[in-house]
């Protein structure tokens, strides 16, 4: 799939969540790139391919005294992703699924808690 198209799958995704968290989500870039750097892909003893991460505070964490270092980031990595997936179908599910994750940690859920969602 190309840049383009992924961009927009990601952008319709984002579009689709309900207004109420729409409208919680402050301060937040969502980028995409093809590969994560090794750094992330061997942090925390991870597995797998890594198809997404999110840098920065979560909500539940930030002060009305913090510094801003700019926006929190999700980065979507688009070539793990389609690794994960054999049709365009799928990769709109681990799209949404991703991000979905990624929001969760921007939210302030652990693995743990995302566990159950």
């Amino acid at each position: 799939m190309d840049r383009e198209r992924f961009v927009k799958l990601v952008e319709q995704v984002l579009d689709s969540l309900p207004e109420r968290f729409r409208n919680r989500i402050h301060n937040l870039a969502v980028l995409v790139e093809d590969r994560p750097p090794k750094s992330v892909a061997q942090r925390d003893g991870r597995r797998g391919l890594v198809l997404g991460i999110f840098q920065g505070v979560p909500a539940t964490q930030k002060s009305v005294f913090d510094l801003s270092d700019g926006p929190n980031r999700i980065v979507l990595y688009q070539k793990n992703i389609e690794a994960e997936s054999v049709s365009d179908a799928e990769i709109r599910h681990e799209v949404s699924q991703t991000v979905l994750h990624e929001l969760g940690h921007y939210f302030g859920m652990d693995e743990e808690q995302l566990k159950d969602v």
